[in-house]
């Protein structure tokens, strides 16, 4: 599709006098091509005259309508105020209010989307210009729209704004206790996660459609600053990348190690965490648990020369925690600690993003959470000193997007990650506007997407073999069509209920309708105290979208960064291009692997239970008739008595190896063969030739 005519498509009617004239300027441009004039000096002078117009009048729309939307919402605040000031409320008086912020709510979504087409027709319209005409206009006119901003300028405080008045209007002032406790035990819960990419044009429009049923979460920031939605981790591996093989493969205990903080670089809580994989036929589930410690602690813990004893017995004493958490977090930092010993495991990747997240304070049935501005960037000193013997690099702070790190050093994530966790009983249904927004052409559906998985393999290349399956996937646009009538955001509604929460475990696993065999939803247990306020105040959501989306990558040099969602071809991962025309021919690497999500249901391993108690059930056959003979038959039927007691038990330690041996492929996703040809031809022969013997001593023996 052209851009004329997409721009034509997606504009708001309402407001299609204020977009940039592109069909005009295109058509300017056009004419003076034809008529073989050349674009003369006054040409360029009108050109440009025309362009600035176009600029002011965008940039002004932009600033009034803004503004306009800031005073509706304080408008709806004062007005929620005064009935909420009247003591008691009916749901009837909030619907004016909430049918007004409903509809800010969509003029926000249409603000958003009528910055990034304008900015584009900007950024066509000057690529147009430069290429037909002996002009560039381009890097000077950029500047000047430095000078007017209107696509650097963000809707968060207006969202969360919005977001505290659905809140109000759906509870009607009031949080009910029966929400409060729907979650039930923070202590040890358990839900199941999907992960879905977002395109930077779809950002805000997501976030319009969740706070309509979920406020953002938002907790003060301690000394009464404003929240910092930034969190940085930093991830843990060894030079055979261990836990990124373990990760990927999804194998029986694989384990993720990181160290997260909440904010900015002056953070003094650090939390270690580990995350456990468990497979569905252990009967287990994943588990993710952590403990805090302070900063200054860390690179003596990671060493082994500091442990958490002296702050345990602070706990005791102060009586901050119980005896059994107490017990949980020592045994988790020494566990932790040696695994870290053991394994070499040092810094490799971290990760940062803006977090915005979604939820009904105290209840986790419908927890989301929006991630923006996902950077990854290297920690380890492979190549060169980056971390140094420290445990995080100190030249890089929590300023997106890091322009100032080496550009092989960072990868920009050119997209948002929702990640939706739902607790729901079993055979309970998400709610209809979650179902309606993942089904979507807002969201692109990733299944086992890993932050930690993703940078590895994007900035590490060239030390490991194993690649996740989505990374292919990179090189496409994620963008979906939108239906034909699509605009408003009318989607069920904002007074529809979460799934009832259940006392007992009885928790759906569903599996996605496209691939039924996978497991594509990974079910989540976390086993930690509840965080206080101050914990989690750092992990709330005033997040900064970028409007223009994460720049591209400067991974791979100037070559890399023309790609155009900020990562190189996936080609490139494969093989090595030379920079230099003359460097000559370089050796072709080994194909690297792609690791697909693979699931072992559980009856397999029933399956293999069943084949075992089958041979047993016929060993149990052969043993009686042969302890029969041996107990009541003269002395050639003893002699078959041993004989076939001798063949019992080889079929019995032969079932058995067969069962172990198969039980171990399946866990570890052989490919097979399965099947054993010798071992049941040896067992028959023998079965055979104990029969024979048996005929041959009655025979001989008359």
């Amino acid at each position: 599709m052209k851009f004329g005519h997409k721009l034509a498509t997606d504009l708001y009617p309402e407001w299609r006098f204020y977009y940039l004239d592109y069909d005009e300027l295109k058509r300017r441009l056009k004419k003076s091509e034809i008529e073989h004039a050349g674009f003369t000096d006054a040409k360029e002078a009108t050109f440009v005259e025309i362009l600035e117009r176009e600029l002011e009048k965008v940039s002004s729309f932009r600033q009034i309508k803004g503004d306009e939307l800031a005073r509706r919402v304080q408008h709806c605040e004062a007005v929620v105020e005064s009935i909420l000031a009247e003591g008691e409320t009916k749901e009837s008086d909030f619907e004016s209010v909430e049918r007004e912020i409903g509809s800010i709510n969509v003029e926000v979504t249409e603000l958003s989307k009528f910055i990034r087409l304008n900015y584009s027709a900007f950024l066509k319209i000057l690529k147009k210009h430069d290429k037909h005409t002996n002009y560039m206009l381009k890097p000077s006119f950029m500047v000047r729209m430095s000078a007017r901003p209107f696509y650097k300028e963000s809707f968060d405080n207006l969202i969360i704004r919005l977001s505290k008045l659905f809140d109000t209007c759906r509870t009607g002032g009031k949080r009910s206790q029966e929400n409060a406790n729907a979650g039930g035990s923070q202590q040890n819960f358990v839900r199941r996660t999907t992960k879905y990419w977002v395109h930077p044009d779809n950002v805000t429009e997501v976030k319009c459609i969740i706070l309509k049923y979920l406020p953002v979460l938002v907790f003060s920031a301690k000394g009464g600053k404003d929240p910092d939605p930034a969190i940085t981790s930093i991830y843990f591996d060894n030079d055979a990348f261990d836990l990124y093989v373990g990760r990927l493969e999804k194998s029986e205990g694989a384990e993720a190690l990181r160290l997260r903080w909440y904010g900015n670089m002056d953070q003094t809580e650090i939390f270690v965490e580990r995350k456990t994989h468990r497979e569905d036929w252990t009967g287990e589930s994943s588990v993710k648990s952590r403990f805090p410690i302070k900063e200054k602690y860390v690179n003596d813990y990671l060493k082994g020369t500091y442990t958490m004893e002296k702050t345990i017995a602070k706990f005791r004493e102060r009586k901050q925690k119980s005896e059994k958490e107490l017990e949980h977090l020592e045994q988790l930092s020494t566990e932790v600690q040696q695994t870290v010993l053991k394994k070499g495991l040092h810094p490799v990747v971290r990760t940062f993003y803006n977090r915005t997240a979604f939820q009904l304070p105290g209840d986790a049935r419908v927890r989301i959470s929006l991630d923006t501005e996902l950077t990854m960037i290297r920690e380890d000193n492979y190549d060169r000193s980056r971390s140094g013997s420290n445990w995080r690099r100190t030249d890089v702070g929590t300023t997106a997007p890091f322009s100032y790190v080496a550009g092989e050093d960072v990868n920009a994530f050119p997209y948002a990650v929702l990640e939706v966790k739902l607790q729901t009983q079993y055979g309970t249904e998400p709610p209809t506007w979650i179902q309606e927004l993942v089904k979507s052409h807002l969201v692109e559906e990733v299944p086992k997407f890993s932050k930690f998985i993703h940078g590895v393999a994007t900035l590490l290349d060239n030390k490991i073999s194993l690649l996740p399956f989505w990374l292919p996937q990179m090189d496409k646009d994620i963008r979906k069509p939108v239906p034909a009538g699509y605009r408003s955001l009318e989607w069920g509604s904002s007074n529809e209920e979460p799934p009832r929460a259940v006392d007992r475990a009885l928790i759906v696993r569903p599996r996605s309708k496209k691939q039924k065999d996978s497991d594509l939803d990974s079910i989540e247990v976390v086993i930690e105290p509840v965080r206080s306020v101050s914990s989690f105040r750092r992990s709330g959501a005033d997040e900064r979208t970028p409007l223009l989306g994460a720049g591209p990558s400067s991974r791979g040099g100037e070559r890399r960064r023309k790609k155009p969602f900020g990562l190189g071809s996936i080609g490139s991962l494969f093989k090595k291009e030379s920079d230099s025309e003359d460097s000559g021919p370089t050796p072709a690497q080994a194909a690297k692997r792609i690791a697909l999500p693979v699931r072992v249901e559980p009856k397999v391993f029933f399956a293999n239970e069943r084949t075992f108690l089958s041979w047993l059930h016929f060993c149990i056959v052969l043993v009686t008739l042969a302890l029969g003979l041996l107990n009541f038959s003269d002395k050639v039927g003893q002699i078959s008595g041993l004989i076939f007691t001798l063949v019992a038990m080889m079929f019995m330690i032969y079932a058995l190896f067969l069962y172990q041996w198969r039980a171990h492929k399946i866990r570890n996703r052989d490919a097979g063969p399965y099947d054993d040809r010798v071992g049941p031809t040896v067992l028959v022969a023998t079965l055979f030739f104990a029969v024979l013997t048996n005929v041959w001593l009655v025979f001989t023996g008359k």
